[in-house]
């Protein structure tokens, strides 16, 4: 595109309107239409120098109108030098809030110099960009009105360490917005999950403790405990849990290693918490328990079923879900965890019918809760495609 591409997009009226103009609303109709040429066409390095001239112009424009239309036009392009980029940071909100959340071209000391000096509607929009540094999430954190840290407590591109989890529950932990922000991360540490307990209540307790990873001992105790209206599921614990052989270890030095919850969290396709609980029962070696469940025929599974002490009376529906579990594959799309399980959970109903009545209801809700989660993720995919 050269120079005189740009300008049969333009009268010279146009031109006159952009440089001096008659109206804000007209110098703005006019800046959008250049921006645009300039944001999606290749430039020369003489063209680019005509566009950096045009953007320094509506950068300084006393019209509130052109400069946002500026900052919004260009708000994703890296073709927006970063000096004019700065100075568009510096104006009012309504023009700064666009590239504070948007633009590419700041960098990382940028943005942590901005959040030092800036508003706290403009620290919400730096915390609002799609990806956020170890380095500058801690500056919010630490430094960040609640605005900001309500932000990035909740966005999921910022990478979160103890230090950042620590300043916004020491600042602001006792916020709710703050808190489910938080609570709806994809992952946080299980120490930070340990201290967000005694902070949260209602719905933000069920929450937190069924969504997160807790200490072992401490799920064990929710467990058991009538706090709030939460009952931890132990099973889905199980799952999250880093260290299985401790929190399966836990469960029987408290009592809570039945086998209820055995069957429960086989049904569930919760394999690797059935292996290590039927080790832990038997005295016998993971490995080889893995082997006498899968790979050595009904006598084998029979045989460390017996070690562990559970009913024989059992053995015939643990048998059929453990070959249910074998029949069932993972279907490998994005969520097939939860079909997974809402399939294994189907096939055991079907297979038998002699289920404790606590069990099937337990069973019959975990149906519904991963049915659920497998149908909005469905949902999901078919909206991002439309």
């Amino acid at each position: 595109m050269s120079v005189q591409s740009i300008r049969p997009q333009l009268t010279e009226q146009d031109i006159e309107r952009l440089m001096r103009g008659e109206t804000p609303e007209q110098r703005a109709s006019v800046a959008h239409r250049v921006c645009r040429r300039i944001a999606l066409d290749v430039l020369s390095d003489r063209e680019k120098s005509f566009a950096n001239e045009i953007m320094a112009i509506l950068a300084e424009d006393s019209a509130d109108l052109v400069r946002r239309t500026l900052s919004v036009t260009l708000r994703n392009s890296p073709v927006l030098p970063r000096e004019i980029a700065l100075k568009l940071a510096q104006d009012i909100e309504a023009v700064a809030i666009p590239v504070l959340q948007d633009s590419p071209v700041f960098t990382d000391e940028d943005l942590i110099e901005l959040v030092l000096a800036v508003t706290a509607a403009k620290q919400a929009a730096i915390a609002n960009r799609d990806s956020l540094s170890i380095t500058l999430t801690e500056v919010i954190s630490e430094h960040g009105a609640v605005e900001a840290v309500r932000a990035v407590s909740k966005n999921n591109g910022a990478e979160f360490s103890d230090k950042a989890y620590d300043d916004t529950l020491r600042r602001f932990g006792a916020d709710e917005i703050v808190q489910s922000g938080l609570i709806k991360r994809d992952f946080i540490p299980t120490h930070i999950a340990e201290k967000m307990v005694s902070l949260v209540s209602g719905q933000l307790f069920d929450l937190l403790v069924n969504r997160h990873e807790l200490p072992a001992q401490m799920a064990i105790d929710l467990a058991g405990s009538a706090r709030e209206r939460a009952t931890i599921d132990l099973v889905e614990q199980a799952g999250r849990t880093h260290d299985l052989p401790r929190f399966v270890s836990q469960l029987n030095l408290n009592g809570r290693l039945g086998h209820s919850l055995i069957m429960r969290a086989l049904c569930c396709g919760q394999m690797p918490f059935v292996e290590h609980a039927l080790a832990e029962l038997s005295g016998v070696g993971h490995q080889r328990v893995w082997l006498m469940i899968h790979d050595a025929g009904p006598l084998g599974l029979q045989a460390v079923f017996d070690r562990a002490g559970l009913p024989r009376k059992m053995l015939p529906a643990f048998r059929a879900a453990v070959n249910v579990f074998h029949e069932t594959t993972h279907d490998g799309g994005a969520n097939d965890r939860a079909r997974f399980r809402a399939r294994m959970i189907e096939r055991v109903l079907t297979q038998f019918q002699a289920i404790p009545k606590d069990d099937l209801e337990y069973l019959l809700e975990k149906l519904d809760y991963y049915s659920e989660m497998a149908a909005e993720e469905e949902s999901e995919k078919e909206f991002d495609a439309a």
